[in-house]
């Protein structure tokens, strides 16, 4: 029987594996499984943030760059912002992205653990992750390390899916989410792994909006905030850590 860290460690490794085959498509993918609403999310996001500037901010499970890319819209010169990832492929995708955008010299991609973050504490205004915390292995480090390189008073945001808050719209959306979302994604990404039957499977095992706001609190985040967004398909939490 494998161990409580053999398991952990096996689903990263799947994780990892996973994402690599579906890296080239992952763009496409989110723009036509999300109708769009993607980049919108990712903004009310940045907004919720209540950024500075010219704070650091780190997007960790950053994948293709598009949250550190929507941070580094309302920094000035003096603002930084860094993306994380432990898919290699995604990482690189994400560099040639921005360095056809022009952004290298605002945002740097690393290929990093988000359990495993090779920063030192409190360096960071804001820590983010955009549908990335959902396949971090132990969610509760994932959030314990994001929170350690949070600055005091800063502040770590989560977005991620949820479960839709009206009955009606559940019906319908849950046969899109897991029907013919999985469709769709397999047809087009072509992985082997299956990626877009995981994501139905990984958000109804996720913890609800408010499971995920007492997970968070119970990490030592303080005023753990809850926005939720087009029916409640998705939510972004947002707590502050500690002053002291």
């Amino acid at each position: 029987m494998l161990t409580q860290t053999e398991l952990l460690t096996k689903k990263g490794d799947y994780i990892q594996q996973m994402f690599g085959s579906i890296a080239r498509v992952y763009d496409l993918l989110n723009t036509i499984l999300s109708f769009n609403f993607d980049k919108k999310w990712r903004k009310f996001a940045v907004k919720v943030s209540n950024v500075a500037p010219d704070a650091h901010v780190l997007d960790v499970c950053t994948g293709t760059g598009d949250l550190a890319i929507a941070y580094s819209k309302v920094l000035n010169q003096d603002g930084k912002v860094i993306g994380s990832d432990f898919c290699h492929e995604m990482v690189r995708i994400a560099d040639h992205k921005l360095r056809k955008r022009k952004l290298s010299d605002k945002i740097q991609v690393i290929e990093a653990d988000t359990l495993r973050l090779p920063f030192h504490d409190n360096y960071f205004q804001v820590s983010a992750v955009a549908f990335g915390i959902r396949n971090v292995s132990d969610l509760k480090s994932g959030i314990t390390e994001m929170m350690r390189i949070t600055a005091p008073g800063g502040r770590v945001v989560i977005l991620e899916f949820s479960q839709p808050t009206s009955p009606l719209f559940k019906t319908i959306y849950y046969t899109y989410f897991k029907k013919i979302l999985p469709f769709i994604g397999k047809l087009i990404s072509r992985s082997r792994y299956n990626a877009y039957s995981y994501l139905p499977t990984s958000v109804l095992n996720f913890p609800d909006r408010y499971g995920l706001q007492a997970q968070m609190e119970a990490c030592g985040l303080e005023d753990v905030k809850i926005y939720s967004r087009t029916l409640g398909i998705v939510t972004i939490h947002v707590g502050q850590k500690p002053c002291k």
